[in-house]
């Protein structure tokens, strides 16, 4: 089940929900009982090379600011 963070603009608590993504957008409460939270926005991190097998590859690389195919 997906995990959702919101922070409390009462108290300034942020804290974990999970809920289905059909209940996604679903007002909540605070753990301290207040009711003026919002919801915040997710980010994930993905790095190195390490991906799955049909993911796209980055091809060679020249250098540079932009892989060297500008020649900078």
């Amino acid at each position: 089940m997906p995990r959702y963070e919101f922070r409390c603009r009462s108290c300034g608590d942020t804290f974990e929900v999970s809920r289905p993504m059909r209940e996604a957008t679903a007002p909540t409460v605070c753990p301290q009982g207040h009711d003026d939270t919002v919801k915040l926005l997710s980010t994930v991190a993905v790095t190195g090379r390490g991906g799955s097998p049909s993911a796209p590859s980055a091809g060679p690389s020249g250098g540079g600011c932009c892989g060297g195919g500008c020649g900078c």
